[in-house]
């Protein structure tokens, strides 16, 4: 179990990716979602989302209570939905192999957070036993992507703003592959959406980014850029998984 805050796996820059794939002329599979953007003279700006992205830990909040949606937001007892703005992640998974990405399909996206007021659900020392708000999967198409909508999550003492994401699929060598970690928010885009309903009747949290350990070690590399879209927001995201890396792909 991977029971610390090291990230795990090699981190590609925009510009060591552009470089490698460019050399093996590889394209993107996934269009839409790894989009480049050149210029005569600064061809290294290109928006390039083959990344293969730091491993953290997990936390002591999962759960696998295998529930497949796409819309985490409402407690399946009920189906009412948990407070808070809505907040769209669309994943595209692709397989780094061979100096070439391509789509992955049919990968199991977990995806598991906090309440606006801190709550996760389903936790016994929280008092949120047997329900199970804010937690599901999604399987990849054949595009290597799959959407999620929730909310934009709220904090607790000692934990900067995140949501947890686990990748599962299978390893080169036939074995079951993990791919675990965070995603973060920029300080300013975090600081003021906690100043809105409902989260602003907790206040601000007590712990920002630079003040987080995990978020220390390879946060940067996590950091969701949301856009506004009606009264929510929408974030894309892009993950290279390198499968015949078994140092991160090992069960968490």
């Amino acid at each position: 179990m991977h029971d610390d805050d090291e990230p795990v796996g090699r981190v590609l820059g925009r510009r060591q990716a552009l470089i490698l794939l460019g050399a093996a002329g590889a394209t993107l599979a996934a269009a839409g979602s790894a989009t480049a953007s050149t210029t005569t003279s600064t061809p290294e700006v290109c928006t390039l989302d083959c990344v293969v992205k730091p491993e953290q830990m997990e936390g002591p909040y999962f759960v696998d209570e295998r529930l497949n949606r796409s819309d985490i937001r409402s407690e399946p007892s009920t189906g009412q939905l948990v407070p808070g703005t809505a907040l769209v992640i669309n994943f595209t998974i692709q397989q780094v192999r061979q100096q070439q990405c391509t789509a992955l399909s049919g990968a199991m996206i977990d995806l598991w957070q906090c309440d606006a007021f801190g709550l996760y659900s389903d936790i016994p020392s929280q008092g949120s036993r047997g329900r199970r708000f804010l937690r599901g999967y999604q399987n990849t198409d054949q595009a290597g992507t799959a959407r999620f909508t929730t909310i934009l999550p709220g904090w607790y003492t000692g934990r900067t703003l995140h949501i947890h994401v686990k990748i599962r699929t299978i390893g080169t060598n036939g074995r079951p592959y993990e791919f675990t970690s965070q995603l973060y928010f920029t300080p300013e885009f975090g600081a003021a959406y906690l100043r809105t309903d409902p989260y602003r009747r907790k206040g601000p949290a007590d712990t920002t980014n630079s003040r987080d350990s995990i978020y220390r070690n390879g946060g940067s590399q996590m950091l969701l850029r949301p856009q506004q879209s009606g009264t929510g927001y929408t974030a894309d995201f892009a993950i290279g998984l390198d499968l015949s890396n078994t140092q991160v792909g090992r069960p968490d």
